[in-house]
């Protein structure tokens, strides 16, 4: 036996040099330094799979910047339904992406953030770039996210000319503990009062990121409620699709929604994440990656909302959805000022805008014109 292990090790020896041949190992990054663009390994992290919604934005995100950039299908590792409550999995997929030679680390759940901190002191030569989050340190480790009020702020104007009923709806993936998307709701319904002060958004709220029979259901009773238009804070398109069989309207979210409700979707809500990708992967190339966090919005690109329906606006939606993007493009914070909430409380300063800490961790309250749907 050990005379035939011994005889065939020069075998394997030679199996595993020829399979080796034409590959280069990939090399660690090293803080201040450039990383050849043929040594760039990325691993991606995504809480769903990526048909639509919010982990589809990510990965169409992560294709553009790849045929951008020319980097091959084999720079990319991609895990898909990895569930950021977790942290045991998340930890596991993210040590095998490592494993395989992965020097970047895109981790686009809000869940997530607390193993990238652990894991970018374990690991010093990978980058890690958390969506959502809000921790980071000085070598490795940064956060991303935007202004994605900006957006929502549009598509109130658009939802608040539109409703007939004066009764829009919210499904909402997290309560008001949450600044990211209580400010969504707020600035939405900010748009919607701007044009509309009669017209109330009323929000039901799932308690999940994603949540599909959560979600369906939730649009469900706003449409039995009265609402005629359907927008989300959440990642499937069903509340969308659910709008559409009951023949009222909806505005979609993360990615043009239209593809699944073509009839019904006056707008999307949408990230255009290649806009921040494509500069994460320049920076790293050319050697001046740095980890101060990302927060950009409307006028850096990557945020938005899609072109209105066309057999669904007018154009008075029209011209009132580009006054709006010009005011915020000018300079409107959309968060400024003292504004009246649905408790009769007033928060903000008279002549001051929110800073953007008070905009991403200090907004749990709503706006005057929304109702909590219990």
């Amino acid at each position: 036996m050990k005379r035939i292990i011994i005889l065939l090790l020069p075998i394997f020896l030679l199996l595993a040099f020829l399979s080796s041949c034409g590959k280069k190992a990939p090399i660690a990054w090293t803080p201040g330094n450039p990383l050849d663009k043929d040594e760039v390994m990325i691993g991606v992290i995504h809480v769903s799979y990526a048909e639509s919604g919010y982990s589809y934005a990510h990965d169409y995100g992560v294709q553009v910047a790849q045929r951008e950039l020319g980097l091959s299908e084999e720079q990319i590792i991609r895990r898909f339904d990895i569930n950021d409550t977790d942290h045991i999995m998340v930890e596991a997929v993210m040590r095998e992406i490592i494993a395989q030679g992965a020097n970047i680390i895109i981790a686009t759940s809000w869940g997530y953030m607390d193993v990238c901190e652990k894991l970018s002191e374990i690991y010093p030569n990978v980058i890690f770039a958390h969506a959502s989050g809000y921790k980071s340190n000085e070598t490795n480790f940064t956060n991303y996210f935007g202004r994605i009020y900006h957006a929502r702020y549009l598509s109130g104007v658009a939802a608040g000319i539109h409703t007939k009923t004066n009764k829009i709806g919210y499904v909402a993936a997290q309560d008001k503990s949450n600044s990211e998307v209580t400010g969504g709701i707020n600035a939405f319904a900010m748009g919607v009062y701007s044009v509309n002060p009669n017209a109330e958004i009323n929000v039901i709220v799932t308690h999940s990121w994603f949540d599909p029979s959560g979600e369906r259901s939730a649009a469900l009773r706003l449409i039995a409620l009265g609402c005629d238009i359907i927008t989300q804070h959440s990642d499937t398109s069903y509340p969308q699709e659910e709008a559409e069989k009951a023949g009222v309207w909806g505005i979609g979210y993360n990615t043009d929604m239209r593809r699944e409700a073509p009839n019904a979707v006056l707008t999307s809500v949408i990230w255009t994440w290649e806009v921040y990708y494509i500069s994460l992967i320049k920076s790293i190339i050319e050697g001046n990656f740095n980890t101060e966090p990302i927060f950009w919005g409307l006028k850096e690109g990557l945020v938005d909302i899609t072109p209105l329906h066309p057999n669904l606006s007018t154009q008075a939606m029209e011209d009132a959805v580009q006054e709006a993007r010009q005011r915020i493009l000018d300079g409107f914070n959309i968060f400024e000022g003292q504004l009246l909430t649905n408790t009769g409380e007033i928060v903000g300063r008279q002549g001051e805008a929110f800073t953007d800490e008070e905009i991403t961790g200090g907004i749990n309250w709503y706006y005057r014109n929304v109702v909590e749907v219990r």
